[in-house]
């Protein structure tokens, strides 16, 4: 007598890349194209994401625009496919915040997410488009350790690069993120811009931006962290594949050499 196991389906939630900002330090790169369309090693910032959450049998992303968005929506249009994927589990479907055309700006992070939260759902994946993360796994097991977790969000952090030497965050024994006093020289790392997060840190008491966010609020995200930090809330990682934020032309130009 045989029997044949079957392998438990992947639980996966989506995923909200931003790709709002001006990226005035990458002027004049920026002037004519959106910064998360800059190539890195021959593809778009942007791209790298895209290709990791495809890969992971992400099914859903949403992109939130406004500087030059257009460019980003004519780039990537409504699917992103891994080349020559032989189903559609390594398929995403993309849709758009448009904050430029409804707003005429950025919203700035939390913001943006709010006005963005309708197409999401109660846990999503939040990595930003500017950074170079190309070792980075969306794991599906990150998410089912997170949902179990109770936390309102889990962090990726990363070893201080040199133009953050002083770090953003702590990280406790047990796995929390610390929102440290100034002077507490205990080690920091630096937020890696990657996250699993709950749509509950968008709303009271964490946050106070009106579901959907219709009157275009711009508001970040930090501050909604460190409250929910100061109450145990947040969980973190270290990541330590290769990491960039490409925040300057020279950043760029080293990735490219």
């Amino acid at each position: 007598m045989s029997s044949t196991l079957t392998a438990a389906p992947v639980h996966q939630v989506p995923a909200m890349l931003l790709a709002a900002g001006r990226g005035e330090r990458m002027r004049p790169l920026t002037d004519t194209c959106p910064k998360p369309l800059l190539e890195v090693q021959g593809l778009p910032l942007l791209q790298w994401h895209l290709q990791a959450l495809a890969q992971a049998g992400v099914g859903r992303a949403v992109i939130n625009t406004a500087w030059l968005g257009e460019q980003i929506s004519e780039r990537f249009s409504s699917h992103f496919g891994l080349q020559g994927a032989p189903d559609k589990r390594h398929q995403l479907s993309i849709s758009y915040s448009h904050e430029g055309v409804d707003f005429g700006g950025a919203l700035e992070t939390a913001g943006g997410i709010a006005r963005a939260l309708p197409q999401l759902g109660p846990v999503f994946w939040l990595a930003a488009g500017d950074v170079f993360a190309p070792d980075f796994v969306f794991d599906a097991q990150a998410v089912q350790a997170f949902e179990a977790s109770g936390h309102l969000a889990h962090l990726w952090l990363v070893p201080n690069p040199a133009h953050n030497p002083r770090g953003d965050f702590g990280l406790s024994s047990t796995g929390l993120a610390l929102n440290l006093p100034a002077d507490d020289p205990a080690p920091r790392y630096t937020y890696s811009t990657i996250a699993l997060l709950r749509a509950e840190l968008l709303a009271a008491p964490w946050c106070d931006i009106p579901p959907g966010n219709p009157a275009g609020m711009a508001v970040p995200l930090a501050p909604l962290l460190r409250r929910a930090m100061d109450q145990g809330r947040v969980g973190a990682s270290i990541y330590t594949g290769r990491w960039t934020d490409v925040g300057t032309p020279e950043r760029l130009a080293e990735l490219n050499r």
